[in-house]
């Protein structure tokens, strides 16, 4: 931020030595407009380029640390191995439909999977069953 603050101070700066040659350029005769104009848009078309680069430098991106998953608790619970692969696909934003055939099982199958996952994550919706999931640190 402060490069960006010191850019444009620069530039002002620039500009203000411009305006100044410009107006005792009319009073020289070996300085004219024309240069003072063009070491003008010089001086901005450098300064685009650097503040452009400046602000389209990638961000980092902070990623939660990985938390170690319970699989003490995933059997406590009495999560089947295939009902945890559901719950991974529900927490992935998938359907039903786009569950069986990722897992080449029936919907009805993959509808009964997820009524146990509810009733064993005591939720009642699947969204609920994720944040639960989640909290129990299960996912």
């Amino acid at each position: 931020m402060k490069q960006i603050v010191i850019q444009f101070g620069l530039l002002a700066l620039a500009l203000m030595i411009l305006l100044q040659l410009s107006k005792y350029s009319l009073f020289l005769r070996g300085f004219s407009n024309e240069w003072s104009v063009t070491l003008f848009a010089i001086l901005f078309l450098a300064f685009g380029y650097f503040a452009s680069r400046a602000i389209s430098k990638p961000k980092i991106e902070f990623k939660e640390a990985p938390i170690e998953i319970d699989k003490k608790r995933i059997s406590d619970l009495g999560i089947s191995s295939r009902e945890y692969e559901v719950l991974q696909l529900i927490s992935s934003g998938m359907s039903n439909q786009e569950i069986a055939q990722k897992l080449f099982i029936s919907e009805s199958t993959v509808k009964t999977h997820v009524s146990n996952l509810l009733m064993k994550l005591d939720a009642k919706r699947r969204t609920q069953a994720v944040t639960n999931a989640k909290s129990l640190n299960i996912l």
